[in-house]
């Protein structure tokens, strides 16, 4: 019966598309599915008769999606939980796609998972029209409409026992952003059976649109416009954002549709930028009386130049709005610490400072990272910002070493027109106004000149920037990381860094370990070669030869994550079928194997603790003892500096740490010397 279903359906597209055959802008269907129907088959060369699985793509490739659209989605879970509650009694589940038709949120009925995701209705789920063919979200997103997508409307026959009804989404810039959908696996015959799920999908959308909508212009005025007296302050129709001097700088969708008008030309002008006065016929001291007004009761009328009356209502911003926000001082959300979770796995040092930096992200405290060179201190002050609540606000990472110090301070703190020759003509916001709300990242801070130091030192305090030729300055919301693999108090004792700004950034120090002393190398390796490989587009399948996982366990990384990640750069460039060996690595790497190169064998190459990983049995010596003496009296000679250690017993670095490993020594926790 299925079968036959399929075949009328096969035939009824077939029949239809041949009907509209030739030049096909001569003949365009007034019917949005007949059009889906034959760009399916002239644009994306679509065959009716070959039924395409659903699409599913892999977590990395969701998550990133799902980035992209983060902070979209804090906003529209709340309104899909509210939908979701009144259609699941009826069978739908609910779908929210990106502009490209990936499912980044979902919630449905867990009875019916393995139904849902066979069908697509599932996260992750790509209804794309360029390959599910005519659909509710494909085709909303080349339409721009709501719509439904009734059984037989589909293109693919696999999906003709589906309903589903979909509502655009845009941006408060009035950009097309995703689509919210509602589907079902099974329906009535008749269409009409969708109305009322179509016309809940597109209140609720709407409703999705403008929280988002308020949200992002929370610093601004916004003009509710309805023809509800009762319900205008709750429910406005058009919503239109404006700054003090009265320039609208958005308009939610109903505004865009009713309000905008056409110029003498007969041309579309633009609502946005437009000053209200151009829109209503009031002058700004009358649309300020309405904007101040701010009382339920006083619900004024106000008269638009093409369309008639509409009551109006105002809410103003919020309190600060012309300072940056202030982040709340409360810990932050665990489930957002993701990005800090995906620091380690199982290193004692790691597992430590991640939770202090748990406890640090909301708090108005300045962080000083300190550590090698390449252990990653950027990629951890990004982790930072990404788990806070100033995730959704730029951060703005500046290299103190890499700037010439003739170009730092017009960079950092920006100029005004005319300042200097050969500066750009309208000025430029500085590094610092950059990162206004969000976290600025200064990166090798002790390379910083001094003359400088003074003025960051002003800024962290006042929290304002004087840029370069301007008469007064301009309030910041800053949030600062510094990094150094510098001795900054060594600094200090040398003139070479002030001590008031050193108080000033190291409100908290965490201490990265560098990678040798790290026990999680096997998962920081595993890191590395997963994000090397998608970036070099090799898949999730390549894998390293236990020979080779031996040698890059056993070295000692003095490059640290930065080296490590160029070695499998490397390794990847070269190898053969996705899989690397010893001969792939890096001249050093096999060297240090190589036992007469480095003047110990294989097995004490290892490092005990990965004795087991590695399949090679821990080293045993009668004379262990002398051994461990003679290398603890040297650590402390040379104030625990390896290199000098390894140079005086004529070993290599490897083995000095391999023997501190086996013979339990570990450095003590010294405040860095200044």
């Amino acid at each position: 019966m299925q079968q036959t279903a399929a075949a009328r359906h096969i035939d009824e597209v077939i029949a239809s598309v041949t009907d509209h055959t030739g030049d096909r802008s001569q003949h365009t269907p007034d019917d949005l599915i007949e059009r889906s129907w034959l760009r399916c088959v002239h644009d994306h060369g679509l065959d009716p008769s070959r039924a395409q699985p659903a699409r599913i793509i892999e977590n990395a490739r969701l998550r990133e999606h799902q980035e992209q659209a983060e902070s979209f989605l804090r906003v529209a879970r709340s309104g899909m939980e509210q939908l979701f509650k009144r259609v699941s009694p009826l069978g739908y589940v609910l779908l929210l796609t990106d502009a490209h038709g990936v499912t980044v949120d979902y919630i449905g009925n867990d009875t019916w998972d393995h139904d849902l995701r066979h069908s697509g209705l599932y996260l992750g789920s790509d209804w794309n029209e360029a390959h599910a063919g005519t659909c509710a979200v494909g085709t909303c997103i080349v339409e721009q409409t709501p719509l439904t997508c009734h059984r037989a409307d589909h293109f693919d026959s696999s999906h003709i026992a589906l309903t589903c009804s979909a509502a655009p989404l845009f941006d408060p810039n009035g950009e097309f952003m995703g689509v919210l959908d509602i589907s079902a696996l099974t329906s009535p015959e008749a269409h009409e059976s969708q109305h009322l799920a179509r016309h809940m999908t597109v209140m609720f959308g709407q409703m999705i649109e403008d929280a988002n909508f308020i949200r992002h212009f929370r610093d601004h005025w916004i003009l509710r416009l309805g023809n509800d007296w009762a319900l205008v302050d709750v429910n406005g129709e058009c919503m239109l954002a404006f700054d003090v001097n009265g320039v609208i700088v958005g308009a939610n969708s109903g505004a865009r549709r009713v309000l905008s008008a056409t110029d003498e030309r007969g041309a579309l002008r633009a609502l946005v930028g437009s000053h209200l006065t151009e829109v209503f016929k009031a002058t700004m001291d009358e649309l300020w009386r309405v904007a101040r007004a701010g009382t339920t009761s006083d619900r004024t009328l106000l008269t638009t130049h093409a369309h008639g009356l509409f009551y109006a209502m105002a809410s103003p911003p919020r309190p600060g709005a012309r300072r940056a926000a202030i982040v709340p001082d409360r810990p932050a959300d665990p489930a957002s610490c993701l990005a800090l979770d995906n620091l380690a796995r199982g290193d004692k040092q790691m597992d430590r400072l991640i939770d202090q930096a748990k406890r640090l992200v909301n708090k108005r405290v300045n962080i000083l990272l300190h550590g090698e060179t390449g252990t990653g201190k950027e990629v951890v002050a990004r982790a930072l910002h990404d788990s806070s609540t100033r995730a959704r606000q730029p951060f703005v990472p500046v290299n103190c070493a890499s700037i010439p110090e003739s170009l730092i301070e017009s960079e950092l703190f920006g100029y005004t027109a005319g300042s200097f020759t050969g500066g750009r003509s309208k000025g430029m916001k500085g590094l610092i106004l950059q990162s206004d709300g969000g976290t600025l990242f200064l990166d090798e801070i002790g390379d910083m000149p001094l003359t400088l130091q003074t003025r960051l030192l002003r800024v962290i305090a006042e929290r304002e920037v004087m840029p370069l030729g301007a008469d007064r300055p301009v309030p910041v919301d800053l949030t600062v990381v510094a990094a150094s693999h510098r001795d900054l108090r060594r600094l200090i004792a040398e003139g070479l860094f002030r001590e008031d700004l050193y108080y000033r950034l190291c409100g908290a120090t965490l201490h990265l370990p560098p990678l040798r002393v790290r026990t999680d190398k096997p998962f920081i390796i595993g890191r590395v070669l997963e994000q090397e490989a998608r970036l070099m587009e090799l898949g999730s399948t390549t894998l390293i030869s236990p020979d080779a996982t031996r040698l890059l366990l056993a070295y000692d990384w003095p490059g640290n994550i930065r080296q490590l990640r160029n070695v499998i750069r490397f390794a990847l460039a070269i190898c053969d079928d996705d899989y690397i060996e010893v001969a792939h690595l890096p001249h050093e790497l096999q060297l240090c194997g190589s036992t007469g190169a480095t003047g110990f064998d294989e097995a004490s190459h290892v490092p005990q603790h990965l004795a087991q990983l590695s399949g090679v049995p821990a080293p045993t010596r009668s004379e262990e003892v002398s051994e461990a003496s003679e290398l603890h009296g040297a650590l402390r000679r040379h104030r625990w500096n390896v290199t000098a250690v390894a140079k005086e017993l004529a070993i290599c670095r490897a083995t000095v740490y391999r023997q501190m490993k086996r013979y339990g020594i570990v450095p003590p926790n010294y405040e860095l010397a200044p």
